[in-house]
């Protein structure tokens, strides 16, 4: 595989990566997470928001790549409207191709675009979800592009299940197994959590709560000490 300059794999995991990319780097995916636990996944985020007696009617996926992990979510929480979008075109046709729509109840749509044109385009009908998925986006965008992404998202999305893997977990990749993302960007986790606290707080393992929607009088989530 050809190695891109920082600049060019910025552009590129922003608007998505070739066939090549998903053969080499997803050549096992019976190994990776939110793929070979995604059940699991799904079933601590219906776990958690049971225990607070939160309501989760609408789902968005942020970049559903193999739609392995949204399907399960769809499937675990049933919702009457899912939205996802994932900028690769080919992991996009393979998906759209499959019925990962749990019922008939649920209106499901999938559209072929990457976060920043999403977060980009005007929102006329001000939807809001009460889930979003993100899981290994974020070091694929460029720091503006994050910064401008994450208050739309603040606004749109309730709550945020987000995963990224911060500078020491892309180099436990190369040591342990032996695979280095060429178009990942690292970041340290101080520095995503300076890009995140403005817009999201922290309520659990992955699990982010925007701050548009809730405050510490608002919350479900009430256990205040774990809120940071």
């Amino acid at each position: 595989m050809k190695k891109e300059t920082k600049s060019e794999a910025e552009k590129l995991g922003a608007k998505g990566f070739s066939k090549e990319y998903w053969d080499v780097n997803y050549a096992d995916p019976e190994e990776m997470d939110n793929i070979v636990n995604a059940k699991e996944h799904a079933e601590y985020m219906k776990a958690i928001f049971g225990l607070e007696y939160v309501d989760i009617s609408s789902v968005i996926d942020l970049g559903f790549g193999l739609g392995i992990l949204f399907k399960e979510v769809m499937k675990t929480f049933v919702p009457y409207r899912a939205h996802g979008i994932e900028p690769s075109k080919h992991a996009f046709d393979i998906v759209s191709k499959k019925k990962i729509s749990p019922a008939e109840s649920t209106k499901l749509t999938l559209e072929n675009t990457d976060l920043l044109s999403w977060a980009k385009k005007e929102n006329k009908r001000e939807k809001t979800y009460d889930l979003g998925l993100c899981t290994s986006v974020f070091q694929y965008l460029s720091d503006e592009e994050i910064e401008f992404i994450m208050p739309v998202l603040s606004q749109r999305i309730r709550y945020l299940y987000f995963s990224v893997p911060t500078n020491l977990e892309l180099k436990r990749q190369v040591s342990d197994l032996e695979f280095k993302d060429e178009y990942a960007i690292h970041r340290t986790r101080e520095k995503y959590l300076k890009l995140i606290r403005p817009h999201f707080t922290f309520i659990s393992s992955r699990l982010l709560e925007s701050k548009v929607h809730f405050d510490e009088e608002s919350t479900h989530f009430t256990d205040l000490l774990f809120r940071f």
